[in-house]
């Protein structure tokens, strides 16, 4: 029955049509449910969300694309669980028909969230003909991950636009061996294979600044582990994209629903290390919007997390277990976006040494403890650590460490001592092509 108060009712997400629209991300269908459900007409349909009737009509009939900003508003407004949206790739509820045809302009702009079902459309390989069949057998998922560990290990020494081509090539051989794969028993692991292969060549377009491409990869990597029904797997490149999100594309809200969503999917008995992580990331997150007290809870929760007796013995695709030190890391980088200098550099100290990392990864710490020390007044050793930054990024044609090097130029409002002259010198000559790094 219609409701016309209150929340919709308790059931309306699981009803047929509603799920199979959340599984398909039609936002139109899912709209116009909330409306007939609360018995509302079109007029209080948009006083509810504070839009026009028109712009509403042109929702509900498919006719308007909704930005990323309007998608979380009509979803708060209406009450519409937003991890219930789904990536795409997976099987709606029992008894849930999914729609023959979603019209793209439902999702368009929405896609920088969950419109990876219609990346399916353009990136999903088509079934191969039976004759090559034989080429999938059980040594073809463990090859794929095989070449793709090998990338990651020549990631922490190489520049990323050296192994940006064999990684994308290494892609379009994972989507050939998984069209191959389709009616065998080895679709899951070979799915589970193409996923590790898309995070990675996401990993490397967000290190060369192409966001686009970057985001596109982390969407395939998403449906393909959805494919595969392995919760951990899932979860994982759900709290890789998440984690672009919120650092890369510094879009924290986004990336805060993407980290509810990988909650949800992990549910309560999870891993420590998954649970650990995910609260981490999580709590950069609530920092990039300025909670404190809930980025401080996410915090303690992988505290507690990372002090379970079960914390060792990491599982895939995690290879390391997430421990004290790199819950401090996380802890250093939510308190430089609170801008809290002198908590950042206690946390800094306490986590794990930049040299531990890959050269890259180290000099992306450095800014980040640059800008702890220059909100804490010591500037000179906030500019020596970001042009040893700088001088890395160079090295590796890191637009990921480059990018990050201007962003703390471009906040620091200080006295323009000589330091800080130097660092403007340095990057004015990324534009002229001549080097001040040496």
């Amino acid at each position: 029955m219609p409701q016309r108060d209150g929340v919709p009712p308790s059931d309306l997400w699981s009803r047929p049509r509603i799920a199979a629209a959340l599984a398909t991300c039609d936002m139109a269908t899912v709209i116009e449910g909330v409306r007939s459900a609360r018995g509302w007409s079109q007029g209080e349909l948009a006083r509810a969300v504070d839009y026009s009737q028109s712009w509403v009509s042109r929702v509900v009939n498919g006719q308007q694309s909704l930005t990323v900003s309007q998608v979380h508003d009509l979803a708060q407004r209406l009450g519409i669980p937003l991890h219930l949206l789904r990536f795409g790739g997976g099987t709606p509820p029992d008894g849930a028909t999914a729609p023959k045809e979603v019209d793209p302009t439902r999702r368009r702009d929405f896609g920088r969230v969950v419109a990876a079902g219609a990346l399916m459309t353009t990136t999903a390989p088509r079934v191969a003909p039976t004759h090559t069949r034989h080429a999938v057998n059980e040594t073809t998922a463990p090859a794929l991950r095989s070449i793709t560990g090998g990338q990651r290990r020549m990631d922490a020494t190489s520049a990323a636009r050296h192994l940006l081509p064999s990684a994308v090539a290494h892609v379009h051989l994972a989507e050939q061996m998984l069209a191959n794969a389709r009616g065998t028993p080895f679709l899951a692991p070979v799915s589970a294979a193409a996923s590790e292969a898309s995070g990675f060549a996401a990993w490397l377009h967000a290190d060369q600044g192409d966001m686009g491409s970057a985001r596109m990869h982390y969407r395939t990597a998403v449906v393909r582990a959805r494919q595969t029904g392995i919760r951990l797997l899932d979860v994982y490149m759900l709290g890789s994209l998440a984690a672009f999100e919120i650092d890369t594309a510094e879009d924290p809200e986004l990336g805060l629903g993407l980290v509810r969503e990988a909650e949800h999917v992990l549910g309560r008995t999870a891993h420590p290390t998954a649970n650990a992580w995910l609260a981490c990331v999580g709590a950069l997150a609530h920092a990039g919007i300025g909670d404190r007290s809930s980025a401080a809870h996410a915090l303690r929760r992988a505290e507690r997390e990372v002090a379970r007796p079960g914390n060792c013995d990491p599982p895939w695709p995690w290879v390391f277990a997430f421990d004290e030190p790199k819950v401090a890391g996380y802890r250093a980088l939510v308190d430089v976006r609170l801008r809290r200098p002198h908590d950042a550099r206690q946390a800094f100290a306490e986590a794990f040494a930049p040299s531990g990392a890959s050269a890259k990864q180290a000099a992306v710490l450095q800014v980040e403890l640059a800008s702890a020390h220059a909100d804490a007044g010591d500037v000179d050793e906030a500019f020596r650590l970001a042009q040893e930054a700088l001088a890395t990024g160079i090295e590796f044609g890191s637009e990921r460490v480059i990018g990050r090097v201007r962003g703390f130029r471009r906040r620091y409002t200080g006295p323009y001592a000589a330091c800080v002259r130097e660092l403007d010198d340095q990057l004015t000559s990324l534009m002229t092509g001549f080097s001040a790094c040496g």
